[in-house]
């Protein structure tokens, strides 16, 4: 029984965009923006610090810094599609995350942890819920902040956090389920990347 009151104008009119595109009967599975301003109403607000070590847990497993050393072709499109990302955290964040070829996790930093903690607490409850959703859709800190960035779109993070899968599809080929469900992550991380813009737009 919260207000929905939110932070812009461009994000309220996303959300009535979708209100009155739905049909008779109300989906709200449609209306991802209305629900990711929604949870930043009735959770983000009353969880934020658990929020933010949530967001901030995926460093020590990060996606990005899990390499595989063969086949020497995923290596390439690992290196090619996640170390400019990885530079970029260090730069824009002062994130310096270590990567491995091994199975056992890495230990970050205690910098670094200190860095994504910083990183994370400069977004405000409604940005915080779209930042939790791509983080956690992507496996990764470092893909979730590049796209509450603009650092890159929602398709791309999408791309970049499926290399692997990809690069297996394209071996063996892809089973319906996996199609269903690389499709709704698709949807959830342009989602959540469109929810980001509108939450930065200007009041």
């Amino acid at each position: 029984k919260n207000g929905l009151l939110l932070p812009t104008r461009a994000l309220a009119d996303g959300i009535a965009g979708e209100w009155e595109t739905q049909p008779e009967e109300i989906d709200p599975h449609s209306m991802r923006l209305t629900r990711l301003a929604n949870s930043a109403i009735d959770r983000v607000t009353e969880h934020r610090e658990a929020v933010i070590g949530e967001v901030a847990g995926f460093a020590d497993t990060d996606l990005v810094c899990y390499r595989a050393a063969e086949p020497e072709a995923l290596a390439e499109k690992q290196a090619a599609g996640w170390d400019p990302l990885v530079s970029w955290a260090a730069e824009q964040h002062g994130i310096e995350l270590l990567t491995t070829t091994g199975l056992l996790p890495v230990a970050q930093s205690e910098a670094s942890a200190k860095a994504v903690q910083a990183a994370i607490r400069a977004f405000d409850v409604f940005s915080l819920a779209g930042l939790h959703l791509v983080t956690s859709a992507c496996g990764s800190v470092v893909l979730g902040l590049a796209v509450a960035d603009e650092r890159i779109d929602g398709p791309t993070a999408w791309e970049l956090s499926l290399i692997d899968e990809t690069f297996q599809i394209e071996e063996w080929g892809e089973d319906p389920e996996a199609t269903k469900r690389r499709a709704g992550l698709l949807e959830d991380i342009t989602a959540a990347a469109e929810y980001l813009r509108l939450c930065r737009a200007a009041p």
